[in-house]
């Protein structure tokens, strides 16, 4: 006699487990539809500019390998010692998720020759960069920069020209109360001497650093007057001061760069304690501060750069004088949208296309395609049934016209338009939709 297998009413244990949700990794985010007409805000202010002084856009890959950035951004720095996605492949390359732009284009100009072609290279460019460093306002694990380079011309005008755009963007953009912060750390020969004495300073005052500081000091002294603690910016504010220490021709070119800032009536401030926190930095140095915060906090800054001339030389190329700058689109983006930058106007439509019923949906459809053919600025609800809030829709978009198909004007082939300021309406015929709105529209 064959037994007959019980069988079971209950589920299996594993269908019953409750099912956690997947979040996003520490410190990354995501960026939606209302953040991304700030961001296209920047950004196309940021490429019309560029485009306008005379730079061509570059593309650099995400994933470059570790040593350029030991070798380029520096070895002593907090971003190779602390805050760099770094990775072996399975082919035993040792890799890093990009943490800046220039050091990737700056081995970009090397490998691909650029040092042939007509100089200078003028070079601006966007995307994601990587720090595994603790997330603030404004700053995340990845963030996103715009920048801009010069390769080719150690000239200080091209230093003013730098900081100019720089300016002139955070001016196209909206960001209110800013000021230049700006400094030399001269090169390598009269920086060695400024070194030691900024070396003598701190070993008097050692036990009133950070942990951090106290390595520094023996490593890259310079860094102790980037530092973030309080009680090392106290420490620093009576540092020697490295515009003392330049030499001939690097205080030479400083007065230059300040010169042609004076001439174009750009607002300045000598701060001394500016250095950059990166290695391959040389003379000038600059910040973009909010002035509205105190002078002190690090925060306030929303971009950087400065003159890199040894860079390339330091990545194997040929001396190449360089200089460029680079701000965060977040940080920027928050800024705009304290000081009253308004996501609803950019999204403005200067057209709104209202159906009720299928036949009229499909006639809708059909002018959509012709409207934005004709280069007009046009939204719609194609999924909304109720007039009332497709106008509704086309009130909260700031439209100028309303153009209403329902199911008569379908079968006879017009249009209803509607000025959404008056409410006054009128029956155009299909055909003559386009021409008319246009008229409508330069009025």
């Amino acid at each position: 006699m064959s037994r007959r297998k019980k069988q079971s009413n209950k589920e299996p244990r594993h269908s019953r487990r409750k099912i956690t949700s997947i979040q996003a990794v520490k410190g990354m985010r995501d960026v939606f539809p209302p953040e991304w007409l700030v961001w296209n805000h920047i950004l196309d202010a940021g490429e019309k500019l560029c485009r306008d002084f005379g730079f061509g856009k570059i593309e650099t890959p995400i994933l470059e390998h570790t040593e350029l950035f030991k070798r380029g951004v520096g070895q002593a720095t907090d971003i190779v010692e602390k805050e760099m996605f770094s990775f072996e492949t399975q082919g035993g390359d040792k890799v890093s998720l990009r943490p800046e732009g220039t050091a990737g284009i700056a081995r970009a100009y090397i490998e691909n020759g650029m040092s042939k072609w007509p100089q200078p290279i003028k070079l601006y460019y966007e995307g994601p960069m990587f720090r595994y460093e603790k997330p603030q306002a404004g700053r995340y694990r990845e963030h996103h920069q715009f920048g801009f380079e010069v390769f080719g011309d150690k000239c200080p005008a091209i230093d003013a020209q730098v900081i100019y755009l720089a300016w002139k963007l955070f001016q196209k953009i909206g960001v209110k109360d800013i000021s230049i912060q700006i400094n030399s750390i001269g090169c390598e020969e009269c920086r060695n001497n400024y070194k030691k004495q900024l070396v003598n300073y701190y070993e008097m005052k050692i036990n009133k650093l950070c942990v951090d500081c106290k390595k520094r000091l023996a490593r890259n002294p310079m860094r102790l007057l980037d530092c973030k603690e309080d009680k090392c910016i106290q420490v620093s504010s009576s540092a020697p001061q490295t515009i003392d220490y330049l030499c001939e021709d690097c205080h030479n070119h400083f007065k230059n760069v300040l010169e042609f800032l004076d001439e174009l009536e750009l607002p300045y401030v000598l701060n001394s304690n500016l250095v950059r926190g990166l290695d391959y930095y040389t003379r000038t140095v600059f910040e973009i501060w909010s002035s509205g915060e105190e002078f002190e906090s690090r925060q306030s800054s929303f971009g950087g750069g400065g003159r890199y001339d040894d860079l390339v030389r330091y990545l194997g190329g040929e001396d190449t004088p360089a200089v460029g700058f680079s701000f965060g689109i977040e940080r920027v983006a928050e800024k705009i949208l304290k000081d009253g930058f308004s996501p609803e106007t950019k999204a403005a439509k200067k057209v709104f296309l209202v159906q009720l019923g299928d036949l009229a949906r499909k006639k809708v459809l059909k002018l959509f395609d012709k409207l934005i053919d004709s280069n007009i600025s046009v939204g719609e609800s194609v999924g909304r049934g109720s007039v009332k809030s497709q106008l509704k829709m086309a009130n909260k978009l700031n439209s100028k016209l309303a153009l209403i198909i329902g199911q008569k004007e379908a079968i006879d082939g017009t249009v209803i338009i509607r000025d959404m300021e008056s409410g006054m309406q009128e029956i155009v015929v299909m055909e003559e939709i386009v021409a008319e709105v246009k008229k409508r529209l330069r009025k």
